[in-house]
């Protein structure tokens, strides 16, 4: 089996290179926001996926590693990936895919919830290229009530 890649694994080398990054997350009501940094290194397998490993500061201390997967199935003709972190034990699977302009990559993914452990709710991980040298990611979960609720955003800037 050999695979030839196509624009849209093309486009994920848009996230190959060094990246340092500054976030910032909804730490619950009446708290202040988290905020955290880092830096994140993303490199090519065989032109077919990406692989972003991240390390900064967690809110409140601590270090952590991150690893998101991204690749494209032209079969399902949508963008597929994973996402795991040493802070924690669920591992995210990714499907989505890029708007029109292609700038946006929306993953959709299912995770535990916040508030009500054992229950698990829709989630959305949105990379968007404001240029080729910075991006912002931002998490977001589906409320009760249907509506998106942003909780995270990340904005990364290319090391040069």
């Amino acid at each position: 089996m050999h695979a030839e890649p196509q624009k849209e694994h093309h486009w994920l080398d848009k996230l190959v290179g060094d990246w340092t990054f500054e976030s910032e997350c909804s730490m619950g009501p009446d708290q202040p926001p988290g905020k955290f940094a880092g830096m994140e290194t993303v490199r090519s397998l065989g032109g077919l996926w990406v692989l972003c490993e991240g390390k900064g500061e967690m809110p409140g201390g601590g270090m952590a590693t991150t690893l998101m997967t991204l690749g494209y199935d032209p079969v399902k003709k949508k963008y597929i990936g994973s996402f795991i972190g040493s802070m924690m034990t669920h591992l995210w699977i990714y499907e989505g895919g890029l708007d029109a302009a292609a700038k946006v990559l929306t993953l959709d993914t299912l995770g535990p919830s916040f508030t009500d452990p054992g229950k698990m709710i829709e989630y959305q991980d949105i990379v968007e290229f404001q240029t080729d040298d910075y991006r912002t990611l931002s998490s977001q979960t589906r409320g009760d009530d249907g509506q998106w609720n942003r909780f995270m955003t990340a904005h990364y800037r290319r090391k040069k």
